[in-house]
C-alpha cells in the first residue's frame, strides 16, 4: 500500500486485463481504469507480459493484487475458465512476481475479489454475517464471506441443486441459449438460491454479472426467502477486490 492509502489491483478476464490504483478508504479508483486486450492465446507468459505493460503504463512501483478466473491454491492456478488451459498447474504468483521484477504479488479468484469489494464498499456493506455473491455469466461464480472474511474458492456454480449443477441450470448463458424469458429464467435462479440458502443461510445474496444491470426485470420475480440485491461496483469490483487482497495480505 502506498503512503496515500492506495493499493493497485488488476482484474484478468477472457477479453480484457483491467487495472488501476484504488483508494482503500472509499473503494474508488484513483484514476480512470486502464484496459489492455487479453492476449490470444491467453497463455501464462503472454498474460503476465500484459500485466507488466499495464503496471508500467500506470507508473506503479509497489505491490500488485491480481485476479484470475481460476481456483487459486497457494498461488497456483488449479482451473482455467475463459483463459488458456496452460494456466492449470501454473504458479501464477511466482510468474507474475518474476515478470514484475520480484515485487510482492497476491493472486486470487476473480469472483472472490468481487465479493470482497461488494462486501466492504458495495451492495453488502451494510450487512453483517454471511454474504454470498453470485456472478451470473457464462457460468456462475461465487464468493462466500463471513463478517468480511473470505472463504476462498467456493465454486458454488458446480454445486448440484435438483440433480443439476447450478451453472448448468441458471447461468445467464442458459437464458440466452434456451431463449428463456425473465420469468422462466428467474424460476431456475430461484431453485438455485433456495438450495444455497438452505445450506448456508446467508444474510443476503448479491447478484453480479452483466445481467445484474437488468435486475429490476428479474429480481422481483424470485421466490426464495433471502433478500437478493444487485451488485453495485460491476466493472471495478475485481480491481478493487484485488487491491484489497494485496493490502490485507490475502493469499489463497
Amino acid at each position: 500500500m502506498s503512503a496515500r492509502g492506495h493499493a493497485f489491483g488488476i482484474d484478468i478476464g477472457g477479453s480484457g486485463v483491467k487495472g488501476g490504483a484504488v483508494d482503500l478508504a472509499t473503494g474508488e479508483l484513483v484514476h480512470e481504469r486502464i484496459k489492455i486486450a487479453t492476449p490470444q492465446p491467453s497463455t501464462p507468459q503472454a498474460v503476465a507480459d500484459a500485466v507488466a505493460k499495464l503496471v508500467a503504463q500506470a507508473d506503479w512501483d509497489g505491490p500488485v493484487g491480481i485476479t484470475l478466473p481460476s481456483v487459486i491454491l497457494d498461488g497456483v492456478a488449479r482451473t482455467a475458465a475463459n483463459i488458456d488451459k496452460a494456466w492449470v498447474g501454473t504458479d501464477a504468483r511466482k510468474l507474475f512476481s518474476d515478470t514484475l521484477d520480484g515485487r510482492e504479488v497476491t493472486v486470487l479468484n476473480d469472483a472472490d475479489a468481487a465479493g470482497l469489494a461488494e462486501d466492504r464498499y458495495g451492495a453488502a456493506k451494510d450487512f453483517a454475517g454471511l454474504v454470498l455473491l453470485l456472478t451470473f455469466g457464462t457460468g456462475i461464480g461465487s464468493a462466500l464471506l463471513y463478517h468480511g472474511t473470505l472463504v476462498a474458492n467456493s465454486e458454488l456454480g458446480h454445486l448440484e441443486v435438483g440433480g443439476m449443477e447450478t451453472e448448468h441450470r441458471a447461468a445467464a448463458s442458459i437464458k440466452d441459449r434456451d431463449g428463456l424469458s425473465f420469468e422462466q429464467w428467474a424460476a431456475e435462479v430461484s431453485t438455485v438460491l433456495i438450495g444455497l440458502e438452505n445450506l448456508f443461510w446467508p444474510k443476503v445474496f448479491v447478484a453480479g454479472g452483466g445481467i445484474s444491470r437488468d435486475a429490476d426485470q428479474w429480481i422481483p420475480l424470485l421466490t426464495n426467502r433471502t433478500q437478493v440485491i444487485p451488485a453495485h461496483l460491476r466493472n471495478t469490483a475485481g480491481i478493487v477486490g484485488a487491491a484489497m487482497a494485496i493490502d490485507a495480505g490475502i493469499a489463497p
